[in-house]
């Protein structure tokens, strides 16, 4: 029983330090990818969150897609998730990479309807382009699931 203590209170201590340093990759291709520059300026700074930049795959634990994703980029975008390690964690970003926005399949042949069907995502944070303040809620969003407390939003009946 008190080693069953030690570990749940050593595996809070760990999730909670895992949600606080974030260090990301991202993908951008069109004006969501903006939006994420915008955010790491020093008026919203994602740094005070814990998110650093990486250029390393192997080196982050957050890939945030923005914009749309090409079939022929897919692959790409599945290499550049496999290289990363465990634990790993995706954060969609726009409607783009959420149902592939004003590209979606009924208008364009070569455009995934969603980053999901290549690979798993953890949170989406909608808007065309989304701003600064919805995709900090996002990461909000996703430090709470990570450190595995209940949110803190309330749903309006």
């Amino acid at each position: 029983m008190k080693g069953s203590f030690y570990l749940s209170t050593l595996g809070r201590l760990l999730n909670w330090a895992r949600s606080r340093s974030l260090w990301y990759i991202s993908t951008g291709t069109g004006c969501c990818a903006d939006e994420v520059l915008n955010s790491m300026g020093c008026r919203y700074d994602l740094e005070r969150f814990g998110c650093v930049p990486q250029l390393d795959p192997r080196q982050a634990d957050l890939l945030i897609v923005c914009g749309m994703v090409s079939y022929k980029g897919a692959s790409h975008l599945r290499s550049l998730y496999d290289s990363m390690l465990t634990p790993k964690y995706v954060l969609a970003i726009g409607a783009c990479a959420n149902c592939g926005g004003p590209f979606s399949p009924q208008f364009s042949y070569s455009v995934v309807p969603g980053v999901d069907q290549v690979i798993p995502v953890d949170v989406y944070v909608p808007g065309c382009p989304p701003r600064p303040e919805a995709i900090m809620n996002g990461l909000i969003a996703l430090q709470e699931k990570i450190s595995g407390q209940e949110s803190s939003r309330f749903e309006i009946e």
